[in-house]
């Protein structure tokens, strides 16, 4: 069986860098699936869609639900504007949206970007709110990426992305290499979860000293570890939790931030210990086997310090993919979990959110004939 998909991915992170759209071809042999990004490009946001969704989880349920509508179509507009900008055909969108709350112990989780409102926009099928089915029936709703891992990138012992939280997927025993198509519970076994916040934090620290990000982790390097702070991060609760878990912005705020506010530490002196401790994070995360491989992906990787520091952690070695994959991963996999909704199959690891099966999640628009007709 050969079949070929193009395929529009989004995907917008807590650091607010932008939107992420990757137009994806995604190739179907035998079980086996190979894929191609053809064109992608990130649409920074403005300083004023910046602040909207900064402020969206202190809005009220209409304000809320205005803005999701608003931001929808704004998504649908930009997508339409690079589809015509590339004269493309995609047959397909899937749209993670924006997260806004994320709180699996109370049973929700919301992303934001009405896929009806982008379906309306561009007249093409949508696939959106990946996480809500997973998460209704006992999930973390997160990470959703460990299948797109396993069937596109499963030659390597791990996939790390560095996004405003890392995150990790890891072969199992079980795993085998499986890079099947057929995703039943019984042969798919895929460790995966949140290891730390990384740019959301990094972030946070820079804009103190009227930076977007620290480049490649400078300021954090001309820094000084202080123990007290470090040793405070790596006693978190979190970081001994066995299982699937997952991270969100409410617990940043409520654990993270006040470290950070209430040391008195410099700029310089927070990046640099932070940094140290996200490393040990991420190694500690890492395949223990020498020679073992992780492919790492998102803005993270740019962060030569932060990398650097991962690297003298670790026995693993990681690998830097080409500048596409390292921006657009999360696009892509997202690209794929709409084509397995779309195809009735299982686009969400049971191994990995800790629900009681896989499932098929997300929502699906498909816009009017008048709409989808419409060039």
């Amino acid at each position: 069986m050969k079949k070929t998909y193009h395929v529009i991915g989004l995907m917008s992170g807590t650091s607010l860098d932008g939107l992420d759209i990757a137009y994806c071809e995604l190739r179907l042999d035998n079980s086996r699936w190979e894929f191609s990004i053809l064109e992608a490009v990130t649409v920074k946001y403005t300083q004023k869609w910046k602040l909207r969704l900064q402020a969206a989880p202190t809005l009220n349920g209409l304000e809320l639900s205005l803005l999701n509508t608003a931001y929808g179509h704004w998504i649908g507009q930009t997508v339409h504007q690079f589809i015509n900008k590339h004269k493309i055909s995609p047959m397909l969108i899937a749209s993670h949206g924006h997260t806004v709350f994320h709180r699996p112990m109370d049973g929700m989780t919301l992303q934001i970007g009405s896929g009806a409102a982008i379906a309306a926009e561009t007249g093409i099928s949508i696939v959106c709110d990946f996480r809500a089915l997973n998460v209704a029936i006992g999930g973390q709703g997160a990470p959703l990426v460990p299948i797109g891992d396993m069937l596109l990138f499963g030659e390597y012992e791990a996939c790390v992305n560095l996004g405003g939280f890392a995150n990790i997927s890891m072969k199992s025993e079980t795993d085998n290499s499986i890079r099947s198509v057929k995703v039943s519970a019984s042969v798919i076994r895929r460790t995966a979860f949140d290891i730390c916040p990384v740019n959301i934090v990094l972030n946070y620290l820079a804009e103190k000293v009227g930076q977007p990000y620290d480049p490649s982790g400078s300021i954090a390097s001309d820094g000084a570890l202080n123990w007290l702070l470090f040793n405070k991060l790596e006693n978190l609760a979190y970081y001994s939790v066995e299982g699937p878990k997952s991270l969100g912005r409410e617990w940043v705020e409520k654990k993270i931030l006040p470290l950070m506010d209430e040391s008195g530490l410099s700029v310089p002196d927070l990046l640099h210990t932070y940094t140290h401790h996200a490393a040990e994070q991420i190694s500690r995360s890492l395949p223990k086997e020498a020679g073992s491989r992780a492919i790492f992906t998102g803005g993270g990787t740019h962060n030569r310090y932060l990398m650097n520091l991962i690297s003298e952690r670790s026995a693993c070695i990681p690998v830097i993919p080409s500048d596409k994959v390292i921006e657009y991963k999360e696009a892509l996999v997202f690209a794929l979990l709409g084509v397995l909704r779309m195809e009735g199959m299982n686009n969400c690891l049971a191994d990995a959110t800790g629900a009681p099966c896989d499932c098929s999640s997300g929502a699906v628009h498909l816009p009017p004939d008048v709409i989808a007709g419409r060039k």
